[in-house]
């Protein structure tokens, strides 16, 4: 018996009744013969894992724009922190953990450098608009590789819904979208207080309360609280309205103390002049973007193809290439 099939008959017998089967996936864009080792969720787990696009994701900013410190987030650390929340849930809740694993992993592939400082530069310069979760869609579908990772259907809804209006189609992918907010709400606090922007006494009483005074409590709390809410497989993912409102009025305390105008986003405007003078530069003299998007730019569209370019940059790249095309060079004897 191949190892995939073994594997796909202990889905069947293991996972709960509305958990996604990867054998029951709607499959890939484009048909491909099966692996006889991997399942089709723990395939694209595996292509996410070895793409340029999430190597890339460990030079992204989360919040803190170019730290100095070693212990500060960034996009990659995000990352792995949505993955093991998804996957720890999942399993709790005998959901599919590698479809759950596999959406996290990719859910922020398309995020620009300077994290959402960019995404905001790129959204006003490019004409169509710029959403990080559409773009990550558009990394693994097109980009990647140069004709993307030929990922399942369920992974790609899961990547495109993590955030917005709309709700992913699995279970899996409803966790993904709530373990982000878990994860980037009590990693980017953490962060503020070690940055010495924000301290414990500035956290509503609230939030302290309910949802604990240290990190890793928080963290635990929102876990445990996600689990035993659905853990009688309800059709939808969901937290109790008592920790729902407690994670939700600390999201929006970070915004108002972190997010938009705190010492961690002082350097959030020479980010943005960085992104938007890279893309009209770009635009103005197409022939110097590199092989495959120039490719694009002479047989689609120019402007998708540079803004395809610069939000696969990272932030130090970002810097390196504003700085040769804005900044006078050294002479040298």
């Amino acid at each position: 018996m191949h190892i995939r099939l073994r594997a796909e008959e202990l889905e069947r017998l293991n996972l709960a009744p509305n958990a996604c089967h990867s054998s029951r996936s709607r499959g890939r864009v484009r048909p491909e013969p099966e692996c006889i080792v991997r399942t089709a969720f723990q395939r694209d787990r595996d292509r996410i894992i070895h793409s340029k696009s999430f190597r890339r994701l460990k030079h992204k900013t989360q919040v803190f724009i170019i730290p100095e410190g070693d212990h500060y987030r960034t996009r990659l650390t995000h990352t792995l922190e949505v993955a093991q929340i998804a996957r720890t849930v999942a399993r709790a809740l005998r959901l599919n953990e590698d479809l759950a694993e596999a959406v996290a992993l990719g859910h922020d592939l398309g995020h620009t450098p300077f994290g959402h400082a960019g995404e905001e530069a790129l959204n006003e310069v490019f004409g169509p608009g710029f959403k990080h979760n559409e773009h990550s869609l558009r990394v693994v579908d097109v980009l990647e590789g140069g004709r993307g990772l030929n990922l399942t259907w369920e992974v790609r809804d899961g990547i495109l819904n993590h955030t917005g209006p709309h709700k992913p189609a699995t279970l899996e992918g409803q966790i993904v979208k709530i373990a982000d907010r878990i994860a980037y709400v009590n990693h980017d606090l953490d962060d503020a207080i070690r940055g010495g922007v924000l301290s414990l006494s500035q956290i509503p009483a609230q939030c302290l309360d309910v949802l604990g005074r240290e990190h890793r409590n928080r963290i635990n709390t929102m876990v445990l609280d996600l689990i035993e809410t659905n853990w009688d497989n309800p059709g939808e993912i969901r937290m109790s309205p008592e920790v729902e409102e407690s994670t939700n009025l600390l999201r929006d305390f970070l915004f108002e103390h972190v997010y938009i105008g705190s010492e961690a986003k002082r350097e959030e405007a020479k980010a943005i002049h960085i992104v938007q003078s890279l893309f009209r530069y770009f635009s103005e003299h197409v022939e110097l973007l590199p092989g495959e998007y120039l490719q694009r730019a002479r047989t689609g569209s120019a402007e998708r193809a540079v803004c395809d370019y610069i939000a696969g940059m990272t932030d130090r790249f970002a810097i390196r290439i504003y700085q040769k095309y804005f900044l006078p060079l050294p002479w040298l004897e």
